[in-house]
């Protein structure tokens, strides 16, 4: 059995594992990407299609301004298009926000995505970890976190709402302190909501024009299933806006994927149905999952963070789930302040979350502990 594999830095990489295992790539199952499994609204598509027809949509440049971008993002958020910034992923917008606001000191609470290290780093900001207490499900404490902020003189914290990979909710109460406290502190706060449409009531998107100090990143494509547009905004105040934009290289977002995400937040119907689906799904998964005996955190977004039984060794699991039914986990080993006893599995549709529990029944009743 081969085990000694090197573990993806990101979930979808499945041609990285394909190769790995030397498993055609067409077999293998993600499980490990958090993609809406219904795929684009078809409204995207026929978008996509009717501006292919149009030769100017490839022969004139790009909005330079994204202008009837901005609006649809707004309208869908409800915030004013002036506090939008737009760019392709998450990671330029965090990358300007850093540079634009001159943040030299970073608190980040971990568990966490590995982006932000990653992204602090080469932006020369210094990173001091913080560690939330897996007894309480990774839940951020407003009055812990601050302790921390003015223990350190951090100008910036970045945390997620829902967390990644822990897909647990804060309540808008516990962060509106956080962001308030921070402001007292001349800190900024740096949140990443790539996961709140899945409880859009959550938002602070709101709350920017009122708190000068708070930065809100959302992404467009995990939610409508499209990553491959590479659509992402942020939303702070105006002032804040405008240096954002001005600071963003020219261009930043392709007209095809401006079509395709205009078309995709003018579609209701699909949001509606996405999230009756994800909820009922996300449900039965985490009662199945917690029957086999594994611990599913709580979680509110489209994933469910797995605690293994006691003696079940992650990365066997996670190989022998690859090799014998071709299904591939998020492998959580390269998450910071994660013990190697948990796994991340994506929400899929009916037959595909079957076919996982079925596989770890299977695993289970043969026993690898």
């Amino acid at each position: 059995m081969q085990l000694n594999t090197t573990v993806p830095l990101h979930g979808g990489q499945l041609p990285q594992i394909a190769k790995q295992f030397g498993i055609p790539l067409s077999e293998l199952l993600d499980f490990s990407a958090n993609i809406n499994p219904e795929g684009p609204p078809a409204s995207v598509i026929e978008a996509l299609h009717a501006a292919i027809d149009e030769p100017e949509v490839l022969t004139n440049y790009p909005d330079l301004e994204e202008t009837q971008l901005k609006l649809s993002i707004a309208s869908y958020a409800g915030v004013h298009s002036g506090n939008i910034t737009v760019a392709n992923g998450f990671v330029p917008l965090l990358e300007t926000a850093l540079r634009t606001l001159s943040i030299r000191s970073c608190l980040l609470p971990v568990p966490a995505f590995g982006e932000y290290r990653k992204t602090l780093e080469r932006t020369g900001i210094e990173v001091t970890p913080y560690q939330l207490p897996q007894e309480t499900g990774f839940r951020y404490s407003s009055d812990s976190l601050l302790s921390a902020i003015k223990a350190g003189h951090h100008d910036a914290i970045l945390i997620a709402n829902p967390q990644n990979p822990c897909g647990v909710l804060c309540d808008r109460t516990q962060l509106i302190t956080l962001i308030e406290g921070a402001a007292k502190l001349n800190c900024h706060v740096l949140l990443d909501e790539a996961f709140i449409d899945y409880a859009p009531t959550y938002s602070l998107i709101s709350e920017v024009e009122r708190a000068s100090n708070l930065v809100v990143f959302r992404s467009v494509t995990k939610f409508h299933g499209m990553p491959g547009l590479r659509v992402a905004y942020a939303v702070g105040d105006s002032v804040l806006t405008h240096k954002f934009n001005q600071s963003l290289p020219p261009w930043p977002i392709t007209t095809l994927a401006a079509v395709g995400v205009r078309a995709a937040l003018a579609d209701a119907a699909y949001t509606t149905r996405t999230l009756l689906l994800n909820q009922q799904r996300r449900d039965q998964m985490s009662s199945q999952l917690n029957t086999l005996g594994f611990y599913s955190y709580p979680a509110a977004a489209n994933f469910l963070l797995l605690r293994l039984p006691i003696g079940m060794e992650s990365q066997r699991l996670w190989s022998r789930l690859i090799l014998e039914h071709r299904i591939v986990l998020r492998n959580c080993a390269n998450f910071e302040g994660l013990s190697s006893n948990h796994l991340r599995c994506a929400i899929r549709n009916d037959q595909h979350n079957a076919r996982l529990i079925e596989a770890l029944s299977a695993i289970c009743a043969y026993s690898i502990r």
